[in-house]
């Protein structure tokens, strides 16, 4: 089964899920406030993406932390927040369940899914 994991709010989930409606897609998603996430899958993530990838730094929670400790982010301190602040994740994750794709750009999810 396919995931896109995401807030439901956030501009970027309404046009992938869009997209993925539109084509038919079957997928199932998960609202990160809603349904959390745990460390261990946030750690594979970071494995796979990289968790410099994976840590949004344009959304406003990310800039609304001191610049201290935006300054000394490393994996720990990222995976941690991403957790706190799942806000903090950069959207949307799509699971495929071979692989992981960030981000919604149409012509990627085409490729998806040919």
């Amino acid at each position: 089964m396919i995931t896109l994991y995401g807030i439901p709010n956030c501009d970027t989930i309404k046009k992938a899920r869009k997209w993925l409606d539109a084509e038919g897609v079957s997928y199932r998603f998960h609202d990160y406030r809603k349904e959390g996430l745990n460390a261990d899958q946030l750690n594979a993530w970071c494995d796979e993406l990289g968790w410099e990838n994976l840590l949004n730094r344009r959304g406003t929670t990310w800039r609304q932390l001191p610049e201290a400790e935006r300054e000394q982010i490393n994996r720990e301190r990222a995976v941690a927040l991403m957790l706190a602040h799942p806000a903090m994740i950069k959207r949307p994750l799509l699971d495929l369940g071979s692989a992981r794709k960030l981000g919604f750009k149409e012509a990627d999810y085409q490729s998806y899914f040919v």
